[in-house]
C-alpha cells in the first residue's frame, strides 16, 4: 500500500487531488466523482471509461428491469382501460 497522499479543503469545500493520482486513475478536467461515506471515511470514486467497462455484467443473473417495466406498464395501462370502461357505462 502506497502511503498516503494529502489535500487541503478550500475555503469553498474545494480540494486538489494530486497529480500522481490524477494521471494514475484517468482523471482529467471534467471528470465526474462520486463521493459516498463509509463509516468514518469517505470514498472518491473517479466515474471514467474504465470504470464504466468494470461495471459491464455486474448485474447479471438479478431480476430483469425490463421485464418488470413491461409488467407494471401492462397493470397500469389495464387500470386505465377499466377507467374508460367505467367513464362509458355512466353515460
Amino acid at each position: 500500500m502506497e502511503p498516503p497522499q494529502f489535500a487541503t479543503v478550500t475555503s469553498k469545500g474545494q480540494i486538489v487531488i494530486p497529480a500522481k493520482l490524477r494521471r494514475k486513475h484517468g482523471i482529467r478536467k471534467g471528470t465526474r466523482i462520486a463521493i459516498r461515506e463509509d463509516n468514518l471515511r469517505l470514498i472518491l470514486q473517479p466515474i471514467t471509461d474504465q470504470y464504466i467497462r468494470s461495471l459491464r455484467g455486474s448485474l447479471k443473473g438479478g431480476p430483469s428491469l425490463t421485464a418488470f417495466l413491461k409488467k407494471e406498464r401492462r397493470r397500469e395501462f389495464q387500470i386505465e382501460e377499466r377507467k374508460i370502461k367505467e367513464f362509458r357505462t355512466r353515460r
